[in-house]
This record gives structure tokens, C-alpha cells and sequence, in this order.
């Protein structure tokens, strides 16, 4: 098992969202975060005054996969979040030592 971890641009939730469920992901986790890459951030200018902007709004989104399932899971996320632009995000990839379903005690695959 893995877990897919992606940086992404939050716009592109819906797009993402909809990929992994027509790959079969079951279950995913957003979080709201804020961070810099090569990106490094831009300024803007509020009431005649230019500033910094050092940490850009993204979303950090979380899914668990079985390993056969992990190459359609990725290519899924790597095409929705794709704009083509400075800051589109990352994907990351861990493995998983075990997972258990609270409710059930399922473990490892049927808990996902």
C-alpha cells in the first residue's frame, strides 16, 4: 500500500477529485496549507503599496492506494493538477506499514 500525498493548485480540486474516483480511488483528504517551491512566492499591490507574498494558498491532498493500483492513481493526479505553469505542485509517494478500518478492525486492503 501507498500513500499518494499532492501539493496542488486549489482550483484544480474538482478535476483532481473526479480523476481518482474514475480510477477507483475510494477516499481522499484535503487539507488548506500555505508554502513556496520554486515558485518563491510574487508580489502584488493592495492600495498603492507593493508587497510580498511569501507563502501561496494550495491545497495538500492525501489518498492511500494498493500498490496495484498506484501508477493509474498518479498518472490521474499528474494530469488533472497539470496546468503547465511555475507552481502547479509535487506529488509525493510513501509506503504504508499497516492500516486498520476503526469501525470493523479490517486490516491492510480491506481497510481501504
Amino acid at each position: 500500500m501507498k500513500l499518494i500525498t499532492a501539493i496542488i493548485r486549489p482550483f484544480k480540486l474538482d478535476e483532481v477529485r473526479e480523476a481518482l474516483a474514475e480510477v477507483g480511488v475510494s477516499g481522499i483528504t484535503v487539507t488548506e496549507v500555505k508554502g513556496f517551491g520554486r515558485q518563491k512566492g510574487h508580489t502584488e499591490l493592495y492600495r498603492g503599496a507593493e508587497y510580498v507574498v511569501d507563502f501561496l494558498p494550495k491545497l495538500k491532498l492525501e489518498c492511500a492506494v494498493a500498490d496495484a493500483m498506484l501508477d493509474a492513481a498518479l498518472e490521474a493526479v499528474q494530469n488533472a493538477a497539470k496546468s503547465g505553469k511555475v507552481g502547479d505542485g509535487k506529488i509525493f509517494v510513501t509506503s504504508i506499514e499497516r492500516t486498520i478500518r476503526i469501525r470493523t478492525g479490517e486490516i491492510d486492503e480491506d481497510a481501504l
